[in-house]
């Protein structure tokens, strides 16, 4: 993962204004304005929203609400690693309640935090669709199957 562009005001309002004019006359603009910003930034900076509630004529929280409750949009920064572990049924049967234990112990983390040195964001999902290769992990974006604790300590050494 790169290093997110530069987050100050001006730069933020600057990109999202010219990612508006680009979705300029898009009916229901919102998510694609949101996505285009995510990819752009990395997260969805806290000072793009009044620029975007303004310019769709919508309120502040409303487009708030939608950023928290797509869980694809982060408000801050991820970390260099990105570690989502499966919480569905089918890994909870073999082992993903103590592997979530062990990560959460390992990285001095809860869900949805990053470590302090920037290092790892640890995220639940409920279900990867590996489901015979469980526990199961979102690393980075890239699936992994049979995730043992030693597993996981091997990705965040690497991170």
């Amino acid at each position: 993962m790169s290093t997110p562009p530069h987050t100050d005001p001006a730069t933020v309002t600057a990109a999202v204004h010219a990612i508006l004019h680009d979705h300029a006359g898009l009916e229901g603009p919102l998510l694609p304005v949101l996505h285009a910003v995510h990819a752009r930034f990395g997260h969805i900076p806290p000072e793009a929203v009044p620029t975007i509630a303004d310019a769709l004529a919508l309120g502040r929280a409303e487009v708030h609400g939608v950023i928290s409750f797509h869980h694809e949009f982060r408000s801050t920064p991820a970390g260099r690693r990105v570690i989502r572990l499966c919480r569905a049924e089918a890994c909870q049967a073999v082992g993903a309640r103590a592997l979530a234990a062990h990560a959460r112990d390992r990285l001095g983390i809860g869900w949805n935090q990053t470590t302090e040195d920037g290092a790892v964001t640890l995220e639940a999902v409920y279900c990867l669709g590996l489901c015979a290769c469980g526990p199961a992990a979102l690393v980075d974006g890239v699936p992994v199957g049979r995730v043992t604790p030693g597993t996981l300590d091997q990705l965040v050494a690497t991170a």
